[in-house]
């Protein structure tokens, strides 16, 4: 399944933004062509300009059913925020100067759903503090179907001075009963001031706010068609009002600035939509509930394990909120722009946050929160564009089939086979997978219990043999998922608590004498008298080697070519998997009840007699997005490593830094447990070379280059250009690092869709002396 021809673009990530409809973007460029007169002027082309300003101002009272009081134009939602909460604080705090002559110890608070836009309590932060009010801002609690809760603000509204709520959330579409709410905020509180962001309410569902309490309303162009840099907010008419910009007493001297003419004509088009639905582009509610159920449907089949993270019954059409288990929603959201369908991890304005704090907040599980994808579209979507983001959808999960991330259903004969290491992870834990092909044989290190369904699919979508399970040692950071495997897979294998066969080998090197198991690793710091234990994977041996330290049962597994004596070991060894004895930037913690500065001294002088400086490191743990190390580039940026593996080093002293280095660490409840103390000053970046466009084209025509698209096979299976010579997914690139260990001069330029993964991937090649290696900035996201 390869495709090189390119894929028009599906856009479903309306809640963000959305494109601006034709007519809107021709209505702007008529004013600033011809009606583009300055509203203020009283000569005709001003009046016309003027005409055309307060024409959208009465169409937008009529769309928000605001007969009675304000509407003024904005830059935005996040000005029209701003004007409201400094609106309120700032008659909120008139009224505490009186209050609090009588009650001067009554505590205040300003309250705010806690799936509210981040906008709003930064918004309130920054306000209450800068008044002095010095309110408590508490996060009123939603239910698992993203519902305030009534009880905690008929509680806590009499002693707050503003609240805010939304009628929609922008990631999960859930609405709020304005109703119901309004009754049980004026109930406890006739005069706190009420706002309700309802930037994602404009179009989607009936807004009649004269007839309601509402004291402060703002709303967004730019989700609804119509240009970003136009917006407006709507002030109850009794409501106070502060101006929060002063100057030429522009919008009667609400809002001065000279009006954004051509926004306000944008978004005139898209008022007159809403107003006359039958000449509108604009689809019904119940049509646009039937497309968001064929989505859900679509989705459903394609990904036959994917949770809906809202009830369909309590969100607006237009929004779809999903996770897929066993994926994350990077992972998810890179398969989809290889697809070219356009979709959100979350809210576009904290797209660099991994989790979701709305569904943490509405009390899914984490995964889910993690997991979270949020497919979004708007009223001018059409049934054609529908039915081809559902057949997009289908290829993508074909996709995911081809590369053996989900098990196919007959229809893809055509595998991605796995030769080699493959690393997969869950945040900063890693999991190993070495498939041999011709054995069709393979083993698993540090398996992760929430990598177990896609073990599991890899292992019977690539028909392998799975040789052993094992851990590098007994984890205190998470749970092992060698168990559920094992249980699967090999349910009669003998083997002891960290997974290792007892049915395994031992090797002895001529002339050695024997020890009996109970000889203790830190006896002595030379190999040449010990017995080493190993199971076969084809053609190769992977070796177990005692490396107690970091906790005391500790070992490093090394794959290795057959040796006949121990010393032959360096030169044989492909990948040493270390645990979290070596970690990058680091070395494993020794502060466990079961650790030993000592041991671990004597394991890193014995693994580096083992494996040498240049031998590929694999770790349990990957911090920084490092991926693999060795012994050289670790001694260069950690002295405590450097000096004891020369020598300069005793273990007593040994001792007293890497407790100086464990002081680093700060466990705290509820906070992911390190496995390793990381320095600053271990882990500074690379310095890489980066392309732009034109520069790589010049580059591929005039130099040896070879240029790596470092997308996963699905991504890449999707679409892709010729010009890239070959495909190394990031979850093998350790394998690819190890392949090119005799060509580190040569000009590696990596390429992915954004840029992001080809930087640090870049970095990580670097490090390990590919001097030449650059990337595509920009990656093919700016490329086309």
């Amino acid at each position: 399944m390869k495709n090189h021809s390119p894929l028009s673009q599906i856009y479903l990530d309306a809640n963000a933004t959305t494109p601006v409809l034709p007519q809107a973007a021709e209505a702007a460029l008529n004013s600033m062509r011809v009606l583009f007169g300055n509203p203020s002027s009283s000569h005709i082309t001003g009046l016309k300009a003027k005409d055309v300003m307060e024409t959208t101002r009465n169409n937008a009272k009529k769309v928000i059913g605001a007969d009675d009081g304000k509407v003024i134009f904005t830059s935005g939602a996040t000005e029209g925020i701003q004007t409201a909460i400094i609106s309120a604080l700032v008659e909120a705090k008139k009224r505490l100067n009186i209050e609090k002559q009588d009650e001067p110890s009554k505590k205040y608070s300003l309250l705010y759903g806690a799936t509210e836009h981040k906008a709003v309590p930064e918004s309130l932060k920054h306000w209450n503090e800068i008044l002095g009010i010095n309110a408590e801002l508490k996060a009123i609690p939603v239910d698992r179907l993203g519902h305030l809760d009534c009880q905690f603000i008929a509680a806590e509204a009499p002693n707050a001075l503003m609240i805010c709520t939304m009628a929609v959330n922008n990631e999960t579409g859930v609405y709020q009963d304005l109703g119901k709410l309004e009754q049980i905020i004026r109930t406890a509180n006739n005069d706190i001031f009420w706002m309700v962001d309802c930037v994602q309410a404009l179009g989607k569902t009936p807004l009649k706010l004269a007839q309601t309490t509402i004291d402060y309303a703002p709303f967004s162009g730019h989700k609804l068609y119509a240009p970003k840099g136009i917006g407006f907010v709507y002030i109850r008419q009794s409501a106070p009002f502060t101006s929060i910009i002063a100057g030429g007493g522009q919008e009667s001297g609400l809002r001065s600035g000279t009006e954004n003419l051509p926004g306000m004509a944008a978004i005139n088009v898209i008022f007159e939509m809403l107003l006359n639905q039958q000449h509108s582009e604009f689809a019904d509610i119940n049509t646009l509930r039937e497309y968001q159920t064929q989505l859900i449907d679509t989705l459903k089949s394609a990904f036959p394990e994917v949770v809906f993270n809202h009830s369909i019954e309590n969100s607006v059409p237009t929004t779809i909120n999903f996770a897929i288990a066993g994926f994350s929603s990077k992972e998810i959201m890179d398969l989809f722009d290889a697809a070219n369908i356009r979709v959100s991890s979350g809210s576009a304005c904290s797209s660099k946050v991994t989790r979701s704090f709305v569904l943490d907040a509405m009390g899914l599980p984490a995964w889910q929160s993690e997991s979270a994808i949020r497919m979004s579209f708007g009223p001018a979507m059409t049934q054609e564009q529908v039915n081809a983001a559902c057949s997009r959808i289908q290829s993508a999960a074909k996709a995911l089939t081809h590369s053996c991330m989900i098990l196919d259903t007959g229809e893809i004969d055509e595998k991605q086979p796995v030769n080699g290491l493959v690393q997969l992870r869950s945040g900063s834990n890693c999991t190993w997978v070495y498939a041999d092909q011709q054995s069709k044989q393979a083993f698993i290190i540090d398996p992760l219990p929430e990598l177990n369904d896609r073990l599991d699919t890899l292992l019977q979508c690539q028909q392998l043999e799975l040789v052993a399970i094992i851990d590098t040692h007994g984890h205190a950071d998470h749970q092992s998922g060698r168990t559920f495997l094992a249980d699967k897979h090999l349910p009669t294998q003998q083997t002891n608590l960290l997974g290792w066969p007892q049915d395994c080998q031992t090797h002895s090197s001529p002339n050695s004498p024997k020890h009996s198991p109970k000889h203790s690793p830190k006896d002595t710091n030379s190999v040449d008298d010990v017995q080493l234990q190993y199971i076969k994977i084809g053609q190769q041996w992977l070796v177990n080697v005692p490396t107690p330290g970091h906790t005391a049962d500790s070992m490093s597994l090394l794959l290795c070519q057959p040796f006949t004596n121990i010393n032959q070991i360096k030169h044989q060894c492909q990948f040493a998997f270390c645990g979290d004895t070596i970690l990058m930037g680091s070395l494993g913690r020794t502060n466990f009840a079961s650790s030993s500065a000592s041991d671990m001294f004597s394991s890193l002088k014995r693994l580096h007699s083992l494996i040498g400086s240049n031998n590929l490191i694999c770790a349990s743990h990957d911090y920084n997005n490092e991926f693999t190390t060795h012994l050289s580039a670790e001694c260069g940026r950690n002295p405590l490593l450097r000096n004891t593996l020369n020598g300069q080093l005793h273990v007593t002293e040994f001792e007293r830094l890497k407790a100086e280095l464990d002081s680093n660490l700060c466990d705290q409840n509820g906070s992911e447990i390190m496995c390793g103390a990381l320095t600053d000053d271990q882990l500074n970046g690379q310095s890489i070379i980066e392309y732009n466009h034109q520069s790589l084209n010049a580059a591929l025509q005039q130099e040896n280059v070879t240029l790596i698209d470092i997308r996963e096979p699905h991504e890449y299976a999707l679409q892709h250009t010729d010009d890239s010579n070959e495909n190394v997914p990031l979850t093998r690139l350790v394998q690819f690092i190890q392949q090119q260990q005799d060509q580190k001069q040569h000009k590696w330029v990596l390429v992915c869709r954004s840029g992001s993964r080809s930087f640090i991937a870049a970095q990580a090649m670097k490090r390990l002396g590919f001097d030449n290696v650059a990337h595509l900035k920009g990656g093919y996201a700016l490329s086309s």
